[in-house]
Formats: C-alpha cells, structure tokens, sequence
C-alpha cells in the first residue's frame, strides 16, 4: 500500500536527520503531484512531507523602513503528510496583509479546515503583515481542494499588483559570511537570494497526529533569517520551545538585545505543547548570530521547572 510504502521511507530518512534540520529529497508520490496541479504551486516532497510554496513576491515590505526581502519571512506554505492510518494530515502558514486576513480565514473555516493560530511576526512593518495557521485532515485530493478557496483569494490580491511600503531608507549593500553565520550558530543554512537562512529540527520532540511525524517541514522548527552585511545586519525568526523553556529563552534574546514581538502556539490539541516565539534584531551578523546560538543551546536541554 501507499502508506505502508510511505512510511518505511519516513522511518528510513529519519534515523539520518539530527538538530538540522537537513531534508532529503524523495521521489513524489502521485497524489501529492495532483495537489501541486490543482493548487497551480510550485513544491517538494521530502522527509515524507509535500511542502507547497505560498511566497508574497507582491508585497514590499520595510521593517522600520529598511527593505525586507520576501524570503526573509514572507514565505508562506502549506504541508501534507500521511498517517499510519493513510489520513492526510495538512498544516500550513499562510502570510496575509491585514485586510486580507477575515476574507481568508472565512475561506479556510467555511470549507472544513482549521484556524489554530493568528499573530504578528514583525513589529515596525508597513504593509502590516499577518500568519495564519490552518490544519486539516482527509485525503489529499480532499485537502487541496477545501484550501483552494484561501489560496485563490492570496493569488487574486497578487494579481491585482504589487502592494508596497513607504519609501525605504538607504540601507548599505554587502554581502554575508554565511559561512561564519553557519559555525556560530552550529547548523548550516541555505540561501535565498539575499537572505541566508537556518532552520534547526526538534527531533527531541514526537510529536504525533494520526501517527503522521509532525517534523521540521510539517512546522515543528526553529530558525533564523539573515539579511543585509556582516557589519550591518539585521535577523528574524522563530524559537519552538517547549513550555518550561520560554522563560529561559526570553531572558537569553533580551540580554542579547533582540526584540521578542510574539509568543504563540501553532498547533493545538498536541502533546507535548509546543510554544514558539519570534524576534527580531539588527547589528553586526556575528552577534545577531551569537544570540540566536544563546537560545539555541537552551532548547531540549533546560530541565522542567528550573529557569
């Protein structure tokens, strides 16, 4: 069975992922090829999730009116993975300018799926910019079609032109030691155009739903988002912690001066609760980087009840 196929490969390439989040590329199953086509997205199938590709190319955002570059935290996704049971599992994050946020979410509630989350990743933004995650479960035929209806009103705001901030200010061109980023926060990264970006797995963490993983791809991640020059950087990102964690967490990216703008959960009913939080930060690279490491080092490590 498909399923059965599935999962000897999910078992497979999981005993080879670590703190790294590295993916390993599978070959697509048929059904997954059929939601790319009906959705009209672009995405892959590894580590047994199909992640599908939502990006805001059509929004210009500036962050305290410096440019912000869509693969710095306006990529927006949605991800299928399959139970033991053969359910499709989808969860997704879909990015959202404000006045686009209730038509999309009464798409996504009138058509059986759900909102589990809704929150800010920036402060200091114009547009003002909004994610919300949605989950689901069924077929994968099902799926994509119960959140078409969202996507469609996304790509619809697209094609009615490019909406951008207020005029940016000068910002000093350069390049990244991604390299260096990469030995100081101990994870290699990959990069997207002018952003080099790190995410780092909770392999610590089974997390579960209808036996399907919940991984790295499916959401259960931390990472961190570089843009801008070694001398004049500026970081983005996300930290998934478990509950007695947030508090070290917190101290850890204040003394280190970055901004802490949400604290939220992505998923519900899952155990163990996950909370995640976002920050943001500029200065020279190397110490953006070094904070990050300092909450990283925290995560799965800092016995419950001590903070």
């Amino acid at each position: 069975m498909v399923w059965m196929r599935r999962a000897v490969m999910c078992m497979t390439v999981a005993a080879s992922l670590l703190w790294t989040g590295v993916a390993t590329a599978q070959e697509m199953p048929s059904e997954y090829k059929t939601v790319l086509t009906a959705l009209g997205k672009t995405g892959d199938f590894k580590d047994g999730v199909l992640k599908v590709n939502i990006p805001r190319n059509d929004v210009r955002v500036t962050i305290a009116q410096r440019p912000a570059p869509t693969p710095f935290g306006f990529g927006g996704w949605v991800a299928l993975t399959q139970g033991t049971d053969g359910t499709e599992v989808l969860m997704g994050d879909l990015v959202l300018t404000e006045d686009e946020v209730n038509p999309v979410m009464s798409a996504v509630l009138e058509n059986g799926l759900e909102v589990t989350a809704l929150h800010n990743h920036f402060f200091w933004e114009q547009p003002r910019m909004f994610y919300m995650h949605v989950h689901g479960m069924g077929s994968a035929a099902d799926l994509a079609r119960r959140v078409k209806p969202a996507i469609d009103l996304i790509d619809q705001a697209a094609k009615r032109g490019s909406r951008t901030a207020p005029p940016a200010s000068n910002t000093p061109a350069g390049t990244l030691d991604s390299a260096a980023l990469a030995k100081i926060i101990g994870h290699q990264g990959e990069p997207s155009g002018p952003v080099y970006k790190i995410t780092i797995g909770r392999p610590d963490l089974d997390l579960r739903e209808h036996g399907a993983a919940i991984n790295s791809r499916m959401g259960l991640n931390t990472w961190a988002a570089f843009a801008g020059s070694d001398t004049d950087a500026m970081v983005a990102g996300d930290v998934a912690m478990l509950e007695h964690e947030v508090t070290p967490v917190l101290k850890v990216l204040r003394a280190h001066g970055l901004n802490v703008v949400a604290i939220h959960h992505h998923m519900m009913d899952v155990k163990p609760v996950v909370i995640f939080l976002h920050y943001y930060g500029t200065g020279a690279a190397a110490k953006l980087a070094e904070a990050v490491r300092s909450a990283v080092d925290l995560l799965g490590k800092t016995p419950a009840g001590r903070h």
